[in-house]
């Protein structure tokens, strides 16, 4: 394999889809008690900032594999080695790249905006792809508006927070709401980020991990629900309920 085809495995190309996506914006004023709170942004741009951590790291890895490889200045280099080298930097440039282009959706999708790039359903698959999680993003959910959608991907996210031993999650839209469907051994949310679901939680007793179901919690006042969790065989199940109902 040539030093030119390693190019394609870069960081930059991997993550050239992330700037299809609409700027950052929140949500109306009026529709949430004010804007996000500054702790919040701080503990979801940390939360952020471990999930990259891992393949941007196996990015730098192979990197160094590659330059400290003596015999690449003879220009002999084992081909096994080069394949090892290079796979590793492309995978994890490609996860790295699957993660950001999620979380900038999950995260950033502007109010009534339009996107450019991957459907919400073809994210989530590639976020989930390498993991020990399972996705089913129903055909209901993918007809919904966007707004909605990015409620559905925030519900994933919390609903992973829940199958520490893998499971799978499955997203549709029911007669009462949209919903989350979580199931695995020993599926549990801890007690925090259970609490955290509720947008009345106290933001200084928010932390990194129960960021998430507090965010989520948001976005579905938003749009007029309120997120109620359901215990079940083996598993749980978060639904976005109309306040009205």
């Amino acid at each position: 394999m040539s030093w030119q085809e390693v190019d394609r495995f870069s960081l930059g190309s991997a993550l050239s889809e992330v700037t299809d996506q609409v700027p950052v914006a929140l949500p109306p004023p009026g529709v949430v008690a004010g804007y996000l709170d500054l702790r919040v942004l701080e503990l979801l741009t940390a939360r952020l900032c471990h999930e990259l951590i891992g393949p941007i790291a196996a990015i730098n890895n192979g990197v160094e594999l590659l330059a400290d490889e003596p015999v690449l200045a003879r220009g002999q280099a084992d081909p096994d080695f080069m394949h090892d080298a290079i796979a590793l930097v492309g995978d994890s440039a490609s996860r790295a790249a699957s993660r950001l282009q999620f979380y900038r959706f999950a995260y950033g999708y502007g109010h009534g905006g339009s996107m450019v790039g991957s459907p919400p359903n073809e994210l989530a698959s590639r976020f989930f792809e390498s993991t020990r999680i399972t996705c089913h993003y129903g055909e209901s959910v993918r007809a919904l508006p966007l707004d909605w959608q990015r409620l559905a991907c925030n519900l994933l996210l919390a609903g992973a927070e829940a199958l520490s031993r893998g499971g799978s999650l499955v997203l549709a839209v029911a007669p009462d709401g949209l919903d989350l469907e979580a199931t695995g051994e020993f599926a549990a949310l801890p007690p925090e980020t259970s609490a955290a679901l509720s947008p009345a939680t106290p933001v200084a007793e928010l932390t990194s991990r129960s960021v998430q179901a507090y965010f989520t919690g948001l976005l579905a006042e938003t749009l007029g629900c309120r997120l109620v969790r359901t215990e079940e065989l083996r598993g749980l199940r978060l639904t976005a309920v109309a306040l009205a109902a």
